[in-house]
């Protein structure tokens, strides 16, 4: 049975409001039309998480699937999955490339087929896939100008990245999965084991030092991306950026102790930058 195109939307729009929390008031930023293909974007972005749950030959099998579908939804075939009329209009009214589609499934299968990660030319290579093809997806809804954008969207992106892998370290390790480059804990003499303390070393506290200074870099370096997207859409990049631009902020107040307990911004800050950031467009 086929689906229509607003019904797709409007399943798309339910999938962004029961599970992207907070960020998903970010989109009530945008006009109507922009808000829909966001959602679009995001159910298509939690699917491919929700094949990684349970990694083995099966989700491999579900992998390939779900790229020969989302091929074939691009050209205006569907299969009947509820996403593809919405993602097959937004990709083609925001004339969103391809590959980037391509990168953000690559991005989730790298997560499932875990390499260690040696140096960081390769964690970049993993932020880019994971976040930084999100963010030129984004500024492609949002509207940009001129092709220094892309550069500076994937900046914006791995910046996004390395907050989430500081705050993260404990977890991902517990997980089996450590970000941190290897070439890094070796030049701070700092061991796998620490990663998965009770209380960060001093070693481990000026390695994670390091790696949010590169953060903060490229934050700033993005910032000039405010300047180059339409007026629209400059709110929610706005908010987005402060709120992910927050957490390292408090992640550095916190001296880098990240092991004891997960840094967070609470919903009630991210909701304030929001409403600030509505105020600011009045």
């Amino acid at each position: 049975m086929s689906i229509t195109l607003e019904d797709s939307y409007a399943w798309c729009a339910r999938t962004a409001r029961g599970r992207a929390r907070n960020f998903y008031y970010s989109f009530l930023l945008l006009d109507a039309r922009r808000r829909a293909a966001m959602c679009a974007v995001y159910a298509f972005m939690r699917i491919c998480d929700d094949l990684s749950d349970e990694p083995g030959p099966k989700t491999e099998e579900a992998f390939h699937g779900w790229r020969a579908s989302m091929e074939a939804a691009l050209d205006g075939r569907f299969d009947g999955h509820p996403l593809w009329p919405a993602f097959h209009d937004t990709a083609a009214r925001y004339r969103i490339p391809r590959e980037y589609f391509h990168e953000m499934i690559d991005g989730v299968q790298s997560d499932v087929r875990f390499q260690p990660v040696e140096t960081f030319e390769q964690l970049y290579g993993y932020c880019y896939r994971v976040a930084s093809v999100v963010g030129l997806t984004v500024i492609h809804i949002l509207g940009f100008r001129g092709e220094g954008a892309k550069p500076l969207a994937e900046k914006c992106g791995v910046a996004f990245q390395l907050t989430n892998i500081l705050r993260d370290v404990k977890e991902d390790y517990e997980n089996g999965r450590i970000y941190v480059p290897a070439e890094d804990l070796r030049r701070f003499g700092v061991s796998e084991g620490e990663l998965g303390a009770r209380v960060a070393s001093p070693g481990l506290k000026r390695l994670l030092e390091f790696e949010g200074e590169r953060a903060r870099a490229l934050y700033r370096e993005a910032m000039p991306l405010l300047g180059m997207v339409e007026p629209e859409g400059r709110p929610m990049l706005s908010a987005i950026i402060e709120i992910y631009s927050g957490l390292l902020g408090r992640i550095e107040r916190r001296g880098y102790e990240v092991l004891r307990k997960r840094v967070t911004v609470p919903a009630a800050a991210k909701l304030w930058i929001l409403a600030r950031a509505v105020l600011q467009t009045r």
